[in-house]
Formats: C-alpha cells, sequence, structure tokens
C-alpha cells in the first residue's frame, strides 16, 4: 500500500499537480470537472440503457475504460495548461479519445455530450481571441467528420441546426469565466501589492518614530545646552569677575555684578522652565537689535571685554530666527569669554541681496576648528552648527593659533 501511495505521489508530482494543490484557479475549476464528470457520467448510462448493442462486453468494457479516462484527464487538465506544447498535446489526446468513444455507441445524444465539454476545456486553455477563433474552427470540422463517420451524412442538418448555439453558448460561458478569473487574479494582485505598501508604510513609519526620537534628544540636548549651560556658565564669568573686584577692594563694583549674576540666574531659571514645559525657549523679543544688544551688554559687563555691536537690518525677524541667532551669539560670546583670552569681540550683522550675514570674531588665541569638533564633552560649536542648520543657513568657523577667530553665519530671508 505504502509503495503504491509513492508511486501515485510521484505521478502526482510528474504531472505537476503537486504545486497546483493550493492554487485558488484549480480549486474553484473543480466545480467544472465535477459538472463534466456528472453529465458525461449520465450520459454514459443513459446511451448505454438507450443502445443495447453497447450492452455486450466486447463493446461495453472498452467503452467504459474510454470514457473513465477521458473523464480523468479533464481532472488533470491543469497540469497541461503550464505551457502551450504540453497544451496542444493534452487536447490532441482528449479529441482522439471522444473520436474513438463516439464509435462504440454511435449514438448522437452521445456526441453531444462529449464535444461540447471538449471545446469548453480547449478554449479556456487559450488567452488570446484569434487562438480561441481557431480552436473553435477546429472544434468544428473535427465534430463535423466524426459526426459524418459514425451517422452518415443524413445527420448533418440537424447537426448544423445544433453547431451554431451550442458553439455559441459554451465559448461566451467560458469566456465569461476566464474574465472572472482575471479579475480575480488581478484583484489578489493588488491586494498583495497592498499588503506590501502596508508593509512598507508601517516600516517607514518606524525609521520616522526612530527619526523623530533622535532629532528630539538632539533638540533637548541643544535646549538644555542653551539655556543651563550657557546661563550658568556666564554666572560663573559674572561671580568670578565679583570676587575679582571684591580682592580689589571694589565692593560697589563686586555687588553690581552680583546683582547682575542674580539676574541671570532668574532669566536662566525661567528659561529652564520654559524648556522643560515646552522644550522651546522663547526670546525676550522679536528685534534682534534688541536682544543682541542684551547680549553683548551682558558679556563686557561680566568679561571686561569691549565687544562692539553693529545691527543694520531692513527689518524685524521671525521670532523663531530672532531665538537661533540670539543662541548663536550667545554661545559664540561665552566660547570667548571661556577659551579665547581676547582683547576685544565685535558683532556684525548686515542684510543684503535677501540675505542676514552675522560676523562674530576676536583678537584671541584662536584654535584648530577640526581638532575642536572632536572633543568630548563639547557641546558648543556643534550646537551653533546645527542651530545654523534648522534657521536654514550655514555657520562658517575661521581660526588659526594666535590669530583669533571669526565666526560668520549666513541665513537667507
Amino acid at each position: 500500500m505504502e509503495t503504491l501511495r509513492r508511486q501515485f505521489d510521484a505521478l502526482w508530482d510528474w504531472l505537476g499537480l503537486k504545486k497546483l494543490r493550493g492554487d485558488p484557479d484549480v480549486r474553484e475549476a473543480r466545480i467544472f470537472f465535477v459538472v463534466v464528470t456528472l453529465a458525461l457520467g449520465g450520459s454514459a448510462i443513459m446511451t448505454v440503457n438507450s443502445v443495447p448493442a453497447l450492452r455486450a462486453p466486447a463493446r461495453l468494457i472498452p467503452f467504459v475504460i474510454l470514457m473513465v479516462l477521458h473523464i480523468a484527464l479533464y481532472w488533470i487538465s491543469p497540469a497541461f495548461m503550464t505551457s502551450a506544447r504540453r497544451a496542444v498535446g493534452y487536447l490532441m489526446a482528449q479529441a482522439v479519445l471522444v473520436f474513438v468513444i463516439t464509435f462504440f455507441p454511435r449514438d448522437f445524444s452521445m456526441i453531444l455530450s462529449l464535444y461540447p465539454a471538449l471545446l469548453g476545456i480547449a478554449v479556456g486553455m487559450q488567452r488570446e481571441k484569434r487562438r480561441i477563433v481557431a480552436v473553435v474552427i477546429v472544434w468544428l470540422c473535427l465534430a463535423t467528420l466524426n459526426l459524418i463517420l459514425v451517422l452518415g451524412f443524413a445527420v448533418l442538418p440537424t447537426w448544423l441546426a445544433f453547431a451554431p448555439p451550442l458553439t455559441l453558448f459554451v465559448v461566451i460561458y467560458v469566456v465569461l469565466y476566464l474574465r472572472q478569473v482575471e479579475a480575480r487574479d488581478h484583484a489578489r494582485v493588488l491586494l498583495r501589492d497592498l499588503e506590501a505598501a502596508h508593509r512598507e508604510l508601517a516600516d517607514y513609519a518606524t525609521r520616522v518614530e526612530d527619526l523623530t526620537l533622535a532629532a528630539e534628544r538632539q533638540r533637548i540636548a541643544r535646549e538644555l545646552h542653551d539655556t543651563l549651560a550657557q546661563g550658568v556658565a556666564g554666572l560663573i564669568l559674572q561671580l568670578e569677575a565679583a570676587d575679582s573686584h571684591l580682592a580689589q577692594g571694589r565692593a560697589e563694583r563686586a555687588q553690581s555684578i552680583v546683582q547682575q549674576a542674580m539676574a541671570r540666574a532668574r532669566t536662566t531659571l525661567a528659561e529652564a522652565r520654559r524648556a522643560i514645559e515646552d522644550l522651546r525657549a522663547v526670546p525676550p523679543a522679536a528685534d534682534l537689535a534688541d536682544v543682541l544688544r542684551h547680549e553683548v551688554t551682558r558679556f563686557t559687563d561680566a568679561t571686561g571685554i569691549p565687544c562692539a555691536l553693529d545691527v543694520t537690518l531692513a527689518g524685524s525677524l521671525p521670532e523663531a530666527t530672532v531665538e537661533h541667532l540670539l543662541r548663536i551669539v550667545a554661545e559664540g560670546l561665552t566660547n570667548i569669554a571661556q577659551h579665547a583670552q581676547a582683547a576685544h569681540a565685535w558683532v556684525n550683522v548686515t542684510e543684503s541681496d535677501g540675505e542676514v550675514t552675522i560676523e562674530l570674531g576676536d583678537d584671541g588665541v584662536g584654535f584648530e576648528p577640526a581638532a575642536a569638533f572632536d572633543q568630548p564633552g563639547h557641546y558648543g560649536l556643534p550646537g551653533m552648527r546645527e542651530r545654523a542648520r534648522l534657521a536654514g543657513g550655514v555657520l562658517e568657523i575661521a581660526s588659526a593659533p594666535d590669530a583669533g577667530t571669526r565666526l560668520t553665519l549666513r541665513l537667507p530671508l
């Protein structure tokens, strides 16, 4: 039994039916095969009952065998649709079987039951109109020839009356069925494409979420640096200046700087609270000249380094742009106070040809820009460049040891 099953599986695999088991088109075609089986089986039984000569064993046994083989070939027909050569071989084998079967009963009704099923499977294997027309012509010629050889020319008028409507019915039915199959296949392809697009959209959403989280982390780091870090750095500078004045006995000057430090601490605390609440510090005013003048004055008071300010603007700037520019200038002044050892500093703001240019410079010790970006724990220059990018501008850094530093920000309006 096991050997027989393996041989059957091998035959099934050779015919190519194993890989077609899950095909939905093949599953739906089984309905057609069931109808064909019932129709041909019923027609064969009725023919045996109506033709006494067919009941003789010499004619009945081969008739039954050929009918079973003919019906079985319908069930395995999907395996022959994989190539045009196999389809032609299959149709020729079925045509020969039908031709031979009709000679056993020599009955007109049997011919009418065999040939429509053969026409249906033949048309179903074609996808081009010209091939369908060719199949119909060959089928009509074969059926007419078979009918003449079996029953003679006397039955030809009856056949000519049956053939046109029968052919038209079978062809229309099969063509409509094929269109339904093609529409379903198209819908299946669209569904697969939709599922693939959905997966891509889900992957894209995941990537966007990851990028959003990364951007938000950078933004939080930038805001904390621009509020807390800059504020604390300014406080340290002011406290150092106050300590220096106290050591030299200038108590009034030290008290003034301490009061400025207290005001700066309150401002820093307020900005930190705003950053914690919505991660966005709003500048005190939308006028760039005012906020820069306030920042330069605070820098000079805290460090004693004179800083010239020259602002030439045709109009006001958006608050978001003012915020970015203010943070960049504030970070630049903080770097001058901490590292430059400068005697003078300057901030120039000009507008021309739809572009705002801010130049921040000093005459200090300078540095190597490439090396400065690689120092761990220092986020001032990367933060300035990132803010320039967010504002839509470009930040250029020109510096060298003992040659001072010049930062140039160009921002299109």
